[in-house]
C-alpha cells in the first residue's frame, strides 16, 4: 500500500450497523502494513472524553465537535482516523467536515436496515428504548437523517466484513473529487 494522505473516516450508522467492528478491522489493517492510524470510536469517547455529554440535541452536536476537533489533530500529526459515530444529524457531519477539512474528510454511510441492527441488538439498547428506558435513543426516539451525498455507502451486514474493509482501503487511496 503506498503511502496514504492522512484522511478522516467518518463511519456514520445506527447502532449496531457494523461501525466499530468495521472501524477497527480496517485500522488493524493499516496498522499491519505500517500506516499510523487509529479508531475514534463513540462508545468509548462517551466513556472518557465526552462523558460529561448526555443526548439532547446540543450535547450530541458537542459530542461530534469534539470528535471533530481531535480527528483533525491526529490527521496534522500523520495518522489516518477512522471516527466510529451514529453522527444522526447531518448538520453535525456538516460541522464535522468543516473542522476536519473537506479534503481529509470522508463520509461513510454504514447502511444497515433498523430492523437488523435490533435483531443484532447485544447489549440490548434497543429493547430498553422501546421499552421507554432510553430517551431519544436514535432509530427509536430519535432520528438518524442519512447523509444525502455520502462519499461511500457500505453494508457490511450484506457484503462481508471483508469485502467492507476493502473497499475503505481502496476509497483511502482515491483522491477526492
Amino acid at each position: 500500500m503506498s503511502e496514504l494522505p492522512s484522511h478522516t473516516l467518518w463511519l456514520t450508522g445506527l447502532s449496531g450497523a457494523g461501525k466499530t467492528t468495521l472501524a477497527h478491522a480496517v485500522a488493524e489493517r493499516l496498522n499491519q502494513v505500517g500506516r499510523r492510524c487509529v479508531v475514534l470510536d463513540g462508545d468509548a469517547l462517551r466513556s472518557g472524553l465526552n462523558r460529561d455529554l448526555g443526548f439532547d440535541p446540543r450535547d450530541r452536536a458537542e459530542n461530534i465537535r469534539r470528535t471533530a476537533e481531535v480527528a483533525r489533530l491526529m490527521n496534522d500529526a500523520g495518522l489516518v482516523v477512522v471516527a466510529a459515530l451514529i453522527s444522526p444529524l447531518r448538520a453535525d457531519r456538516a460541522a464535522a467536515r468543516a473542522i476536519i477539512g473537506a479534503q481529509r474528510f470522508r463520509e461513510i454511510h454504514v447502511s444497515t436496515p433498523l430492523a437488523v441492527c435490533e435483531a443484532a441488538d447485544v447489549k440490548g439498547l434497543y429493547g430498553r428504548a422501546r421499552r421507554g428506558e432510553l430517551a431519544q435513543f436514535t432509530g427509536v426516539g430519535a432520528a438518524y437523517e442519512a447523509p444525502e451525498a455520502p462519499r461511500l455507502t457500505i453494508e457490511p451486514m450484506r457484503a462481508g466484513l471483508e469485502p467492507a474493509v476493502q473497499t475503505l482501503l481502496a476509497l483511502l487511496e482515491d483522491p477526492l473529487p
